[in-house]
């Protein structure tokens, strides 16, 4: 807030806020005094006055990311994930930056030697991450950056959508696998996944107190969207929650690190490297649109706000298409006008 005091000059404003140089001047009367004051915290509020760089000296682009480490990424879904990547972004070397520093180029930077290591989507991932801390630090912990320069970085195309399903036998395979392991909650993990379409983060968090088997519906209040949703449950899928022991509060008491490990370990073993677990959730959203869910009832299930992404998930097979149409005719069941 400014400081407004009546001097014999006049009246004499103070504007100060953390991150900025602080402003003088006097006015003759109070009026004129309270509209400039509000006029330059306006223009500090939309980052268009010059920041002090004393102070973004003092601290670095680690810093940033430490902070929201602590504060931030503990309240998502995505925790685990998240914490794991920005822990391995902090040993890039455009952390020991002050912030005074900070401009495109040293993202930019960034952006090209991780393309030589990684995928372009891991690539748009990690900037879309370093963004949104740095505009944390903007406009939530008063740090005096004037703009966001990883807003100004380019973005490397990305053509990863997959339509990875299950092929013939496939399933069968996994089962045969999952009888294997060691784990007994890769089972459920995998045939949840598969029934419902939960994003594994969803499944892991997934409660008792939160489903309702006379009704067959589970209710998931924390998703990647942000977005409550009750999805219902099919046959098979209550039949596998009826059988499970309830020994602890989550359906699936385990960490998303333990369901990775064995995940890996059970498409390897049953000859499917190339399966992701995210590709479960794929086959459970096109076996509903065979089944001939409208989209607004498969996006009732998917979580989906965009249909465009829906669109991406839902990969219906050909041959069941073909088997829809067999002895069918425009000509018989149409006809014309």
């Amino acid at each position: 807030m400014a400081t407004i005091r009546k001097r014999a000059a006049g009246w004499s404003v103070q504007v100060r806020r953390k991150g900025y140089e602080p402003e003088y001047r006097t006015f003759t009367s109070r009026d004129a005094a309270e509209r400039w004051a509000r006029e330059r915290e306006s223009l500090i509020d939309q980052g268009q006055q010059p920041v002090s760089h004393r102070a973004l000296r003092r601290q670095t682009m680690g810093d940033l990311i430490r902070r929201y480490l602590a504060e931030i990424t503990p309240s998502k879904l995505s925790a685990e994930t998240e914490r794991f990547r920005l822990t391995k972004i902090l040993r890039a070397g455009i952390c020991d930056l002050a912030l005074a520093d900070l401009s495109s180029a040293p993202f930019a930077a960034y952006r090209d030697k991780r393309a030589k290591e990684a995928r372009p989507g891991t690539v748009a991932r990690e900037l879309s991450l370093l963004h949104n801390v740095i505009e944390i630090a903007r406009l939530e912990w008063g740090v005096g950056l004037a703009g966001n320069p990883v807003a100004q970085v380019r973005r490397l195309p990305v053509k990863n959508a997959r339509n990875r399903r299950l092929q013939h036998g496939e399933l069968e395979r996994l089962v045969e696998a999952v009888a294997k392991s060691r784990n007994e909650l890769i089972r459920p993990a995998v045939m949840l996944a598969i029934e419902t379409g939960l994003r594994r983060g969803e499944l892991l968090n997934l409660t008792w107190a939160e489903i309702d088997l006379e009704r067959r519906v589970a209710h998931i209040p924390r998703t990647k969207t942000g977005y409550a949703r009750t999805v219902p449950l099919t046959d098979s899928a209550v039949a596998l929650l009826r059988s499970l022991r309830r020994s602890d509060a989550k359906v699936l008491p385990m960490s998303a690190m333990s369901l990775k490990l064995a995940w890996n370990r059970l498409r390897v073993r049953a000859g499917m490297p190339d399966l992701h677990f995210h590709d479960l959730r794929h086959e459970a959203i096109s076996r509903f649109a065979e089944l001939g869910l409208s989209t607004v009832e498969l996006a009732a299930i998917s979580g989906h706000r965009d249909l465009r992404m829906l669109a991406r998930y839902t990969h219906i097979q050909p041959s069941t298409l073909a088997r829809k149409l067999a002895g069918r005719s425009w000509e018989q069941e149409v006809g014309q006008p």
